[in-house]
């Protein structure tokens, strides 16, 4: 399979994009924004088809669009505070229908369509390559930085903001790099399911992480191994590989999560077993325990 360079540059790439996908993930629902990603493939979609429509690379215009959404939704996020949730309903909207009218526009968009709806293995060229090793450094290199600020900001805006942290402009810094991200991810799992690639590894992790910096770790780990099995089956079974790693991953979450439940329930039987057998016997009890045999014997 590896000796292939079409396959060499999906492997890298995807390694790149499930380290820098799964930590973004945990930001996301830490922050209660997990529909952001899914929000920030559509605006793209509009992305791909207007590049098509203009004749212009159509992943350049994906990414470029991907980021003007990512600087949008935080604008709009800010306008409805109390509502920030309707901020991924209104940009989803408007990518969505630009998309559509794009789209019947476009006459040669749905020859090659399916490859950024889906994900193929063939689309990922050195220049993608090259774009998504950019990518991933700076997302690197963003969260190293601002690790302690996106911290405070994640848990709690206000008391960031007390403490000095500039949680507007660093919100807004991590919106550009969501949506970089999401961009980047297009050729590999495609535009319906990159959010499974930012979401999946992150839901799992945080479940049966014991902390934040352990929730970072699992995340990138479960990502990583998702997205190499997923393109080694999709290689062996010939099926797309963004379907086959959404649908590892998914069957990664299920597991962990039964898993989990299964030790927290074996793990109160063994506790109360243990102090079922810590517990004296009743005739133990009796003479162990000097007004219970005085109240029996006055009451006898």
């Amino acid at each position: 399979m590896l000796h292939y360079d079409f396959m060499q540059r999906a492997f890298c790439a995807g390694a790149l994009l499930a380290l820098a996908a799964s930590s973004l993930g945990v930001y996301l629902m830490l922050r209660r924004q997990a529909l952001m990603a899914d929000m920030l493939s559509h605006v793209s979609l509009a992305g791909i088809a207007g590049g098509a429509y203009l004749h212009v690379n159509p992943t350049v215009a994906g990414f470029v669009v991907a980021i003007a959404g990512a600087v949008a939704v935080e604008y709009v996020r800010r306008a409805y505070r109390t509502f920030s949730e309707i901020s991924v309903a209104i940009i989803m909207v408007g990518g969505l229908s630009s998309a559509v009218i794009l789209m019947s526009l476009a006459g040669n968009v749905n020859k090659s369509f399916s490859s950024y709806l889906f994900g193929s293995l063939v689309a990922v060229n050195r220049t993608e390559l090259t774009l998504m090793l950019g990518v991933a450094a700076l997302a690197a290199v963003f969260f190293l930085v601002c690790r302690r600020a996106l911290y405070q900001m994640t848990f709690d805006e206000e008391t960031a903001q007390t403490s000095g942290v500039p949680v507007r402009w660093l919100s807004l810094a991590f919106s550009v790099v969501t949506g970089m991200v999401v961009a980047a991810a297009m050729p590999i799992v495609g535009v319906l399911l990159v959010s499974a690639l930012i979401i999946l590894p992150a839901a799992l992790a945080i479940r049966i992480a014991s902390g934040f910096t352990a929730a970072l770790v699992l995340a990138m780990l479960f990502g990583l191994t998702g997205v190499w099995s997923g393109l080694a089956a999709s290689f062996a079974l010939s099926t797309p590989p963004g379907g086959t790693i959404a649908l590892i991953l998914l069957v990664f979450l299920v597991v962990g999560i039964a898993a989990r439940k299964l030790a927290t329930m074996l793990g109160k039987r063994r506790t109360s077993v243990r102090e079922a057998s810590e517990q004296p016997p009743l005739n133990e009890a009796r003479y162990s325990n000097p007004s219970l045999s005085t109240h029996e014997s006055g009451g006898s």
